[in-house]
């Protein structure tokens, strides 16, 4: 067993959210990847896609989800299923916060860019 302890040296901050890094194969982890993500009221994610799926638990405020063209309202409590190779975009009308699980080997593309890139939270 191994105990994780979130410190400084696993966030990774973007413009638009905050990513505190958990669970990932950096951190003992051999399969799966998980992180928070915090975002302030009015910020938007950019759309891209990942190659894996993602699963998203709302734990504070609202997420507003668009994925394959559909957007969707999540509040607190709620989980939502990303699935991989959709493009997706995530807005945080109020300031929300959410829990997200995934298959640690995830790359992400954003459309109008060439090739992928790591999810560093995720490694």
């Amino acid at each position: 067993m191994r105990v994780i302890t979130p410190s400084n040296d696993n966030v990774t901050v973007s413009p638009n959210a905050t990513m505190t890094g958990l669970a990932a194969p950096s951190r003992g982890s051999t399969e799966l990847s998980t992180w928070t993500v915090g975002m302030d009221a009015g910020a938007t994610g950019p759309e891209h896609s990942v190659t894996r799926e993602q699963v998203w638990t709302v734990t504070a405020g609202a997420l507003e989800v668009t994925c394959d063209g559909h957007t969707q309202k999540v509040l607190a409590g709620q989980t939502f299923i990303l699935p991989a190779g959709l493009l997706r975009r995530i807005h945080a009308p109020e300031r929300a916060e959410a829990h997200v699980a995934m298959h640690c080997d995830a790359l992400a593309s954003v459309p109008g860019t060439e090739g992928t890139r790591e999810l560093p939270w995720a490694r």
